[in-house]
């Protein structure tokens, strides 16, 4: 008998021919039908929570076409022994890519310099004020995937890397912030880093400092940060996420000229969402039909050693 998948959010369509190929798929609910869910898969935005896991009496395997699995109550899945599937390291190169993306859109001033070339205003060159990466100090927190690979990226670039990270600490987190030039958060999202930047860790970032952030929203404070940067006290902020998306609370910090935002996209480009997507429905597909799935996507194994 086919089993039936609950999709919380769209994959590729390569991606969705696979999973039907092994499974029943639907995409909207009421509670009668969770009640015959097997397997359920969401993205980014769409909350997999202890309500609607209590709800699926048959479910095996929940799943986030993703690494991180801050919107996945990995706590109570575990609790009933159903594995929780994801995509360790899928976005680790477009990620670190955007990462670098941004700190040169920020030093060097770029947004503001083609937006003043598309208004005709070539005389802005007398008045540009950016700086290159070659040569500053880049400060990472969190060492994981992305971490390290932002490192290596930086180190191309001539920068000196220093970093702290839960796991393993070159320095204090205090000292990586007083000694860099640009400081890019690369953490998981957790009570323990929830605003993990505020007003106390903006206070010892140098006056010239940026701060980037392609993880998680909600690791800084964007009060304290929206008071840092109009007291000056730091020079920029770049960041890919924010805690409220689309922005309406963090309006005010996106737009601030000090600033710049993209919407959530680093991993979206045409490769990176593919391969998140085709690993993800692969393994929920064989957990669901007795095949053998990477046990490396399987984020809690060791509940079922």
């Amino acid at each position: 008998m086919r089993k039936n998948v609950l999709l919380l959010e769209s994959v590729t369509d390569e991606a969705l021919a696979v999973l039907q190929e092994s499974v029943n798929v639907f995409t909207t609910y009421d509670a009668a039908s969770l009640q015959e869910v097997h397997g359920i898969i969401t993205r980014g935005k769409k909350w997999i929570d202890k309500a609607l896991i209590e709800a699926c009496p048959l479910l095996e395997v929940v799943a986030r076409c993703g690494v991180g699995l801050d919107n996945v109550d990995v706590a109570e899945a575990t609790a009933r022994k159903i594995r929780v599937i994801n995509a360790p390291g899928s976005n680790a190169a477009t990620i670190a890519e955007h990462t670098l993306a941004l700190m040169l859109m920020l030093k060097r001033d770029l947004y503001t310099s083609v937006e003043r070339v598309k208004q005709n205003n070539w005389d802005w060159r007398n008045q540009y004020a950016g700086d290159e990466l070659n040569g500053k100090t880049l400060g990472i927190l969190g060492m994981g995937n992305i971490g390290k690979r932002v490192a290596r990226l930086g180190e191309a670039f001539g920068m000196n890397v220093v970093y702290w990270s839960r796991s393993a600490q070159q320095m204090s987190m205090e000292e990586v912030l007083r000694q860099s030039d640009i400081v890019s958060l690369h953490l998981p999202l957790d009570k323990s880093t929830d605003k993990i930047i505020g007003e106390k860790e903006l206070a010892l970032m140098k006056p010239h400092a940026l701060l980037i952030n392609t993880a998680r929203g909600a690791l800084i404070d964007h009060i304290a940060l929206l008071d840092a940067l109009n007291a000056q006290d730091i020079a920029g902020f770049a960041a890919d996420v924010l805690p409220d998306e689309p922005p309406v609370q963090s309006l005010p910090l996106v737009q601030h000229p000090r600033v710049i935002i993209t919407p959530h996209s680093a991993s979206l480009t045409a490769s990176t969402y593919r391969q998140m997507c085709l690993f993800t429905v692969n393994n929920v597909a064989a957990v669901l039909t007795g095949g053998e799935p990477d046990l490396n996507s399987i984020y809690n194994r060791n509940s079922f050693a």
